[in-house]
């Protein structure tokens, strides 16, 4: 009897057979080197870019960004809450059009890979679910649920067939689908193995034929990457163990770093380090490197997620992640570092993907104290990668073989590519000390950028039987060597570009000598793929190509040289800033002059820009709508219902209920579980911003009799991560009335003595700690906060699945385990300090409020405009002043200068700004003054705003913009906008000019 074959292997042979029928244009292979394309090996220089994160007039800019740089594929996620965002409504139109953007990647010449999820993690609400899925009985997420995978399937059958329709055996340019996302930080590929295969199939079966791929977590019959900032080395040796055959690639080099409200600006990842991770990559032997992000973006409307690390880590409505490319799609500092290293890349990529590492023993360079340093090789032909370990900046020589000695200049900590005889032409061998980039024919010659810091003096070598020097811009001195007879090359790096003209073995050579910073502003512009049409810009701080194929650069500084090399309409030439501005005549003072890059006689024509434009004007007097909380008028339930309960995707709730005190006085109220900020009101008066959840205990202030609570409770995103996901939003179960709040991160007890968890300790080997509580009068024991593993109450262990230590929050429900009369015992192991957060929260069962009222986000539309008058200060008399409580809620009494002290809505016309066409503008606004609530434009929901940090200004797309314009601004504590205005970023005060 045959054994059948797998699923697997039928699936790929009637891809096949599919593929051979349909007469594939491409066919992309691989090895355990790289992937290989049509028979040529093929470096992945991948930049993630979400389409749900821009309007869909920006994706070209951006795209020709992240080709501009020297990327040759986009990363991007499917978000399946953005194309179902209710159930069995579908869509794929304007911003959701996901096929379109396929399509300009693939007419823009990029490879792309696509990662279908169900789950895509990336700091989007709920891991890219949508939010109804929560509601359906007995779903469990990212495991084989029936429940869940009847919904994956659905949603697979939408989407599958748009990426299937763009792969390369269609014509497209889809090369790698993405199995799941991240599925090993859960468990480890074995017990993994049922749910990934499942998923595999599932791509399969409906006819996704490229190679597939997974990220952190493997599944048979895909080629695996890593998601890493630092540590190269220790996972491309896990993943060569586990993969042997298979190309090395990081599915996510991570750029930089979301934020969140209220945390730090995640500035950390600097350029220079960010250069040294890239080297790191380089040197290890990867050849697939995909940029997560190269472009963030921004969370319009309630997309903004939530992640693990302690109970209240929202993202703020900006993705920026400290990319590349800023929120607005301008490039930055490390914008520059990832095209230098892309240029690199695409110059001696062929060499580096052929090559092996060389072993520590066979390593013969030659170095000082204070430097490292690693090799690959091919043959003769090697790249040594030199490592500083110095604490400043310092000029190191390296003896090659046969006593080839360089000056290397290197920063702290940086890493430099040192090429060592490699063959750049026939009999032509290059050897250099310091950055190099280009090699490859630009107008006739062969054109290598030689970059360095401004001043820096660097040697490069040649090894040819023939060297003739025609012509230079710069003064250079050639020596020949005694050893090898190569010619010698001492340059200095000036800020102005110098060409130096060669003729090596009969091939032309061009050496471009750069500073860093001119490196930074120059540009590799592709013309369709010929050769002849290869162009290069150089001094430009920004440069597009439009549909057309028309070519415009920025110049913040007319005084700077442009240098123009490859076909242009009207040659090479070098111009100022200036003459592109203004078209001013050509002088003998105006830049490089030899028989290769001749002036212009006539400068590029443009008319003389006026000043820089001014963003539009708020007025002074935005009419203003006032919103009364009220709950009473609809239909009462027994508990409070969470969003997905009610129907409700995102945005506000407000939960309504009466109950009786017998004294006037101050209690506690007590919501067991609440995963968002919510607004605290008893009889109308706010009480607190409760910003800790998961469950919180807020002191009120009561009167003797009937009393109303009002919780106002805003959507601030679902987890993105974690085992946890679809925790409920809102208030979800009972609430209560009495009970106490205790910080116990103190006096915590082990066999070294008492320890405080709010102070930093270093403690060894995870000592056992032990606290002990009474309950005083109550039943009830809620546990959140920084808990660790292995938590045990009474001596009984209290279970956590899923739960990891880094997570540093969970809430446990400790009530079934506790000791009634007597002394109740903690004890948990240490893990570290200190702690932000752990609480225990005690109360009584018996102390249940009934009987809610609910209204949903219509409750709080603006029903009445009114004329806008400042509050008169003195009305908010009885505000005290704005302090934290012990549970971290903000109290609602503080001052409030300039504030109407309830829920109001905000709303101005404004024109749209003449912007002259020299310009490119990005708008923002700047929200000084404010609390919290949400913005809208012309009806788009520009995202949630919050003025606690680190986000100051809120995006404003200009494509949203029309003649006449509406901004409405929703502010829970009705904070005066006297402060509120337009902005213009930086760079939009800059012409752009057309070059030709």
């Amino acid at each position: 009897m045959t054994e059948k074959s797998s699923l697997l292997l039928q699936e790929q042979e009637k891809n096949t057979q599919a593929r051979t029928e349909h007469s594939a244009r491409s066919e992309l292979t691989y090895d355990q080197r790289s992937f290989i394309m049509n028979g040529e090996r093929v470096f992945l220089n991948s930049a993630t870019i979400h389409y749900f994160r821009m309007p869909r007039e920006e994706w070209r800019e951006v795209l020709m960004k992240a080709k501009l740089a020297g990327m040759n594929c986009i990363d991007t996620y499917f978000a399946w809450n953005v194309h179902e965002p209710e159930e069995g409504q579908w869509s794929f139109e304007g911003d959701n059009d996901c096929g379109a953007f396929l399509d300009l990647c693939a007419e823009l010449g990029m490879y792309v890979i696509t990662r279908p999820g169900p789950f895509i993690c990336a700091e989007w609400d709920f891991g890219g679910f949508p939010y109804w899925l929560e509601t359906k009985q007995g779903i469990k997420f990212r495991q084989n649920n029936e429940a869940y995978l009847y919904y994956v399937d659905l949603y697979f059958d939408r989407i599958i067939p748009i990426i299937r329709e763009r792969q390369l055996f269609a014509g497209g340019t889809v090369i790698l689908v993405q199995v799941e996302n991240e599925y090993g930080y859960l468990m480890d590929d074995t017990a993994a193995s049922a749910h990934m295969n499942h998923l595999r199939d599932s791509l399969l079966q409906r006819g996704i034929d490229v190679p597939l791929i997974t990220c952190v977590g493997g599944a048979e019959g895909t080629i695996e990457g890593a998601n890493f900032w630092s540590g190269a080395d220790g996972h491309y040796a896990k993943l060569r163990e586990k993969q042997p055959d298979t190309p090395k690639i990081v599915t996510e080099f991570w750029t930089g770093w979301f934020e969140n409200w209220g945390g730090p600006s995640a500035i950390q990842k600097t350029a220079p380090l960010f250069e040294k991770r890239m080297m790191e990559i380089l040197r290890t032997g990867y050849t697939g490197i995909s940029h997560y992000m190269f472009y963030g973006g921004t969370n319009f409307g309630g997309y903004g997620g939530r992640t693990v690390g302690s109970s209240d880590i929202f993202m703020i409505t900006s993705y920026d992640y400290d990319a590349p490319l800023n929120e607005y799609g301008r490039v930055t500092a490390k914008y520059a570092v990832a095209k230098t290293l892309s240029y690199f890349v695409h110059a001696f990529g062929a060499l580096l993907m052929e090559t092996e590492e060389v072993p520590a023993e066979q390593i013969k360079v030659r170095h000082p104290q204070g430097v490292s340093v690693r090799g690959r090789s091919k043959g003769n032909e090697k790249i040594w990668f030199l490592e500083s370990h110095k604490d400043e900046r310092e000029t190191f020589h390296v003896t090659l073989e046969e006593g080839r000695t360089l000056p290397v200049a290197l920063n702290s900590g940086q890493i430099i590519p040192i090429l060592d005889r490699v063959e750049i032409a026939e009999n032509v061998y290059l050897t250099g000390g310091t950055m190099i980039t280009g090699n490859e024919v630009v107008n006739g010659e062969l054109t290598l950028f030689i970059a360095a810091e401004a001043g820096q003096r660097s040697v490069v070598e040649l090894e040819t039987n023939t060297l003739n020097v025609q012509g230079s811009s710069m003064q250079v001195l050639v020596e020949r060597g005694q050893l090898n007879g190569a010619y010698r090359f001492d340059l200095v790096h000036f800020r102005e570009p110098g060409i130096i003209h060669l003729e090596a073995s009969g091939v032309p050579i061009r050496f471009v000598v750069l500073d860093k910073e001119t490196m930074d502003r120059t540009w590799r512009i592709a013309g369709g793929g010929e050769p002849d049409q290869l162009r290069y810009a150089i001094g430009f701080d920004d440069v597009d190509v439009s549909l057309s194929g028309q070519v415009t650069g920025m110049i913040s500084d007319p005084n700077r040289m442009i240098v123009l090399l490859g076909s242009w309409t009207d040659g090479e030439r070098t111009l100022t800033g200036r003459q592109f501005i203004y078209g001013e005549a050509n002088d003998s003072q105006s830049g490089i002059q030899d028989e290769h890059v001749q002036e212009s006689s006539a400068a590029i024509q443009h008319a003389p820009f006026t000043t820089p434009p001014m963003p539009p004007k708020l007025s002074d007097s935005p009419e203003l709508s006032r919103v009364t909380l009220t709950a009473e008028q609809r239909a009462s339930s027994g508990q409070p219902e969470h969003f997905s309960q009610y129907g409700q995707g995102f945005g506000y709730l407000l939960y309504e209920c009466d109950f009786e005190r017998s004294v006037d006085g101050i209690t506690t109220l007590i919501l067991p579980d609440l995963q968002d900020t919510a607004r605290i009101y008893v009889n109308r008066v706010e009480q607190a911003l409760v910003r800790q959840v998961g469950a919180a205990g807020v002191q009120v202030q009561t009167t003797e009799g009937k009393n109303t609570l009002q919780v106002l409770v805003q959507h601030m995103g679902r987890l993105n991560f974690s085992p946890y996901l679809g925790e409920s939003k809102g208030l979800a179960g009972p609430v209560y009335i009495g009970g106490s709040v205790q910080d116990i991160r103190r006096n915590w007890h082990s066999e070294h003595g008492v320890v405080h968890l709010d102070e930093v300790n270093h403690l060894q080997e995870a000592p056992l700690l032990s606290r002990s509580f009474t309950l005083d009068g109550m039943d009830r024991a809620i546990l959140v906060g920084a808990v660790s593993q292995g938590l045990r109450i009474n001596g009984m262990d209290v279970p956590m699945e899923g739960y990891q230590d880094w997570f540093s929050f969970n809430t446990l429900d400790l009530s079934l385990y506790l000791r009634h009369g007597g002394i109740n015992t903690l004890e948990m192991l240490y893990s570290r300090t200190p702690l932000n957060r752990l609480e225990l929260i005690l109360y009584r069962s018996e102390d249940e409020l009934k009987d809610w009222h609910m209204a949903g986000e219509d409750a709080l539309l603006p029903r009445q405009w009114e004329a806008y008058e400042p509050p008169n200060d003195l009305d908010n008399h009885h505000n005290h002043g704005q302090d934290a409580d012990y549970s971290g809620n903000w109290s609602a009494n503080s001052v409030r200068n300039g504030s109407y002290s309830q829920l109001v809505w905000y709303r101005w016309r404004f024109a749209k700004s003449a912007v002259p066409e020299y310009f490119r503008v990005n708008l923002m606004l700047r929200l000084t003054g404010m609390s919290k609530g949400t913005l809208h434009l012309n009806g788009h929901h520009l995202g949630r705003y919050w003025q606690i940090g680190p986000q100051e200004d809120y995006k404003i797309p200009v494509s949203w913009l029309q003649d006449e314009n509406e901004l409405l601004l929703f502010d829970e504590e009705g904070r005066t906008p006297e402060r509120v205005r337009f902005l213009y970023d930086n760079l939009s005060q800059y012409p752009w000019v057309v070059v030709e």
